[in-house]
């Protein structure tokens, strides 16, 4: 799977010393050759061979002087939207990306229109599969438990998919799975205990507030938590334990939530649902230690916020889905996080619009940049404090 800079020496050799002899007179030329031994003598660290060749001190000069390698500048609002083209020569085998969507709940109508197409568990990623397969780490919310034993149901609020939901998972490159939410728990422990147990055997790492999942990218780790601020308070204290227990294991830390009012452009407290403030809770994360922070449940495409170096995104808006009863609640975003070893270089979104109760497809022309722009309002009113 997807998510790219870089004498003359300056100094007298002994041999122009001695040519410069020849004409100078011997007692300017005896100090001149008295200062260009002293500046080529040997150091501790640069002891002759033992087998008494010439050590060559162009190698040490180079390196003394060599251009360094740029690093990239921290992002800022404007190097997102649009996204920023990353500096030339930058190392392509030490970028690393990662994809996160929205929100992910294979039941209800989603589940009808799979039984509908003879149980084309493909279906719902058959637009987005290359999208989303297109990186290092992908990484999904489930909101539904994963059940052998899940009826069909066409209504109502007790969420479930089927089993076979999983294979659309792997097809769209899927390697970590979120289940923090208020749904997953549709069935009770029990249905949480199976659904863990269909992810660890289609071999896909599951994380939630007290388990982790550490994925390793060519030496580079990624950690991944998850908490849920809907239907129940996030302990604050607890979290950033679990952030600060999981920071010194891995590279770089990403923390999913599930979080806030819903059907809203801007990170706001869910009076009586969701009373934890996502902008205060994200911010305890990226001071317990988080470099990239998931939000989710919103079911609208919200805006991102930079703070103290790390990323915010609020809210990704709905991925697949049957809420089809309004424009946005039919529309989302697949962000593309891109770093370079620990450092987030770029983020760029991909809009998508569900259809037919499920299926979602990237967005084109004026319609995808409506909801970059909506992103971007929203990102500067939270970077305003206008809330």
């Amino acid at each position: 799977m997807v998510r790219l800079s870089y004498d003359e020496r300056g100094q007298y050799t002994t041999g122009e010393v001695r040519r410069i002899g020849r004409w100078m007179m011997p007692g300017v030329a005896l100090l001149l050759v008295a200062c260009a031994r002293e500046a080529t003598a040997p150091g501790p660290a640069d002891e002759p061979p033992s087998d008494g060749t010439a050590r060559s001190t162009l190698g040490a000069t180079s390196r003394a002087t060599a251009t360094p390698e740029a690093t990239p500048e921290p992002l800022t609002l404007a190097d997102i939207f649009p996204p920023r083209e990353l500096p030339p020569g930058l190392d392509p085998s030490r970028l690393r990306t990662v994809i996160a969507t929205g929100d992910v709940i294979p039941a209800r109508f989603t589940d009808v229109q799979i039984r509908n197409r003879g149980d084309d568990f493909l279906w719902p990623v058959a637009a987005t599969r290359d999208l989303t397969s297109a990186a290092d780490l992908t990484v999904i919310n489930l909101e539904a438990p994963i059940i052998e034993s899940c009826p069909y149901h066409d209504e109502g609020f007790t969420f479930c998919g089927r089993p076979g939901i999983i294979g659309a998972f792997q097809a769209g490159g899927v390697d970590v799975v979120t289940i923090e939410n208020n749904h997953i728990g549709n069935y009770g422990f029990s249905g949480i205990t199976e659904t863990k147990q269909h992810l660890d055997a289609a071999g896909l790492r599951w994380a939630d507030r007290e388990t982790s999942a550490i994925v390793d990218v060519r030496g580079l780790t990624f950690g991944f938590l998850a908490f849920n601020g809907v239907g129940e308070r996030i302990d604050r204290e607890a979290m950033s334990a679990q952030i600060q227990a999981l920071r010194s294991q891995v590279d770089v830390l990403s923390v999913a939530y599930h979080w806030g009012a819903e059907y809203v452009t801007m990170p706001t407290i869910g009076a009586g649902i969701a009373e934890d403030d996502p902008v205060e809770i994200g911010h305890l994360a990226v001071d317990a230690g988080a470099d990239l922070v998931i939000g989710n449940h919103p079911h609208w495409v919200q805006g991102i916020e930079l703070y103290k170096g790390a990323y915010i995104a609020y809210a990704h808006g709905n991925f697949i889905f049957d809420q089809m009863w309004s424009y946005e609640t039919r529309v989302g975003v697949v962000g593309k996080y891109t770093f370079y070893e620990k450092q987030l270089v770029r983020a760029e979104y991909v809009p998508v619009l569900s259809v037919d109760y499920g299926q979602p497809v990237p967005m084109t022309g004026a319609e995808r940049q409506a909801v970059l722009d909506g992103m971007k309002a929203s990102s500067e009113a939270i970077a305003a404090g206008r809330r």
